[in-house]
């Protein structure tokens, strides 16, 4: 069963990646759109008025997150999510989770000392509990994200503020950073959830790599040098993800 699926995606990446490689040769020279979100966290970077993006996210014990965002209007993205666990693989019961939702606003497009800043919401979470139908881990909830342009051409640092769950109204912090290389490769660092110690800090590493500027790879890996457990017998572990992004615009 793994082999078949392996096989299937590797024949989507190799027709993806033709396909792209001639919509190009037909626009002319393409410029890789701003990034919307790092690992985790988000950017103050949104798609333009009729820009799309469809991700797919692989991650642990064979679950699968799909993902759709569009530039409905100038400065407002809006766009959906679902989960699906143990899609990949053996094991089961396969469980598709219910859809979560992601609004972004940038209302300021930042100046020479200012950074850009976004308001949004995002209410996609990871480790879904069945048991109390809520997330382990919190979707970003109500966020505001500044993202500015530092020191040297294409490092780009990232920082907001969010509070994942009004219930309890918990402010949460984070920072991450990115540097692309030649419109080729992007090197992300970020450090998420931050502030409660009784809901850990969570540091993540990843590449993105551009096979074109509309197709991306990502390769990630999430809670580093995270262990224990969120509850008796639900492990908290480093957890490698995989994700494909595709964008482009109308």
């Amino acid at each position: 069963m793994m082999k078949k699926i392996s096989a299937v995606l590797a024949v989507m990446l190799l027709a993806a990646s033709a396909a792209l490689a001639q919509e190009e040769k037909a626009k002319g020279e393409a410029v890789v759109m701003p990034d919307i979100e790092l690992v985790d966290i988000p950017t103050a970077g949104i798609l333009d008025y009729g820009g799309f993006l469809m991700k797919t996210r692989f991650y642990n014990d064979g679950g699968v997150q799909g993902g759709l965002n569009f530039g409905v209007m100038e400065r407002l993205n809006l766009g959906a999510t679902m989960t699906v666990d143990k899609l990949i693989g053996n094991d089961s019961p396969i469980r598709m989770r219910r859809p979560e939702i992601q609004v972004k606003f940038r209302f300021y497009d930042g100046g020479y000392y200012v950074p850009a800043v976004a308001l949004g919401y995002d209410s996609q979470g990871y480790y879904y509990n069945p048991d109390v139908k809520k997330y382990r881990e919190k979707g970003k909830g109500l966020y505001l994200v500044g993202s500015k342009e530092v020191g040297i051409s294409n490092f780009v640092l990232h920082g907001g503020f969010n509070v994942p769950d009004f219930d309890n109204s918990y402010f949460f912090g984070f920072v991450g950073a990115n540097y692309t290389l030649e419109d080729k490769l992007s090197f992300i660092l970020e450090y998420d959830n931050v502030f409660h110690t009784d809901d850990p800090s969570r540091f993540n590493a990843g590449m993105r790599i551009y096979i074109t500027p509309y197709f991306q790879l990502d390769m990630a890996l999430r809670e580093i040098g995270r262990s224990g457990e969120f509850e008796a017998n639900v492990p908290r572990k480093p957890e490698r993800i995989v994700q494909l992004r595709y964008n482009t615009s109308f």
